[in-house]
């Protein structure tokens, strides 16, 4: 299965608590951190709900 790169590029301080409870399930800790997601339906669906604050670049 491709694997999706995200970036954190925005603060999460003013969203709500199920926005940074989904940053810290896909492993996100802090601005400019960058993790490996394995590209899957759940997966979309938490970036999804955080797209505001990530940047994802696919094919990585």
């Amino acid at each position: 299965m491709a694997a999706v790169s995200v970036t954190q590029r925005r603060s999460k301080n003013g969203a709500n608590q199920k926005q940074i409870d989904t940053l810290r399930s896909l492993g996100l800790r802090r601005i400019g951190h960058t993790v490996q997601v394995e590209d899957s339906e759940q997966a979309r669906g938490m970036l999804h709900a955080v797209r505001h604050l990530v940047e994802v670049e696919e094919g990585r």
